[in-house]
């Protein structure tokens, strides 16, 4: 991938994660470090997994919004399309999950835990870092006709320009990074 295309994947989950930093500071303050701690853990093991959390945490962003719509299992669920088939590592997500569930009950959605744990691992691997507005609600509802929309690798650029417009972005939207 080349530098332009990841600020513009950067730019795109920046411009629809939706929340506030820190949401956590009172209700779960160790909310971040244990995610970001959890994250240390599994690079450990596996290098390339910024990639594939960045990955995880775009599908699911583009979708329906940042709502961990892509973690929910069953037939017909995101999860199942085609186009998230190579999406891995969700013990990731699950194992920080475990954790916060412990520390603070019913607190930390499934949502930030990706949306940190993607922004932990590309930062970990030497990567850039961004703030990530915490408090989002998971989402209850996951549809394989949901992900037809996700830009794909083969799309021509105008279709990829068109699959973003529909999100309200376009080539001239640019945040500091």
């Amino acid at each position: 991938m080349d530098v332009v295309f990841i600020k513009k994947r950067f730019i795109m989950i920046a411009l629809l994660c939706i929340g506030k930093v820190p949401f956590y500071v009172t209700t779960c303050p160790k909310a971040e470090s244990i995610v970001k701690s959890m994250v240390q853990s599994h690079l450990n093991s596996d290098p390339a997994l910024a990639a594939g959390l960045l990955s995880m945490h775009f599908h699911d962003c583009f979708v329906q919004g940042c709502d961990a719509s892509v973690l929910v299992t069953g037939s017909a669920t995101e999860k199942t399309a085609f186009a998230n088939l190579g999406l891995r590592r969700f013990e990731v997500i699950d194992d920080p999950k475990t954790q916060l569930e412990a520390a603070c009950p019913g607190v930390v959605s499934c949502a930030d835990i990706v949306a940190l744990a993607a922004r932990d691992s590309v930062l970990l691997s030497g990567g850039l870092s961004w703030q990530v507005p915490t408090g989002r609600k998971d989402g209850r509802v996951s549809q394989v006709s949901d992900v037809n929309n996700l830009p794909a690798p083969t799309d021509s650029v105008d279709v990829q320009k068109q699959k973003f417009a529909a999100k309200g972005l376009n080539t001239k939207t640019s945040l500091p990074l």
